[in-house]
């Protein structure tokens, strides 16, 4: 499953998740960054570079949070 970014990154949009992602699937989407589902090696890199714990494996995504699931996949047309 690949991993997913969520509200907390809204906003902020701090790039260390990018700098530290070995395939580069962290794209620019606006308001905030989205990782692309058949881009992503789920090596979880990104996760403890995010300052605002926004990024959590597909089926881990918290509650009140699954629009994002739909969201990420719509921004790349899955």
């Amino acid at each position: 499953m690949p991993h997913i970014i969520v509200s907390p990154c809204i906003g902020v949009k701090d790039q260390s998740c990018t700098e530290v992602c070995p395939v580069e699937c962290i794209y620019d989407a606006g308001e905030m960054f989205l990782i692309h589902p058949d881009e992503c090696i789920d090596c979880g890199a990104c996760v403890p570079a995010c300052p605002v714990s926004a990024i959590f494996p597909e089926e881990d995504v918290p509650a009140g949070e699954e629009e994002f699931i739909v969201r990420n996949k719509a921004f790349f047309g899955l």
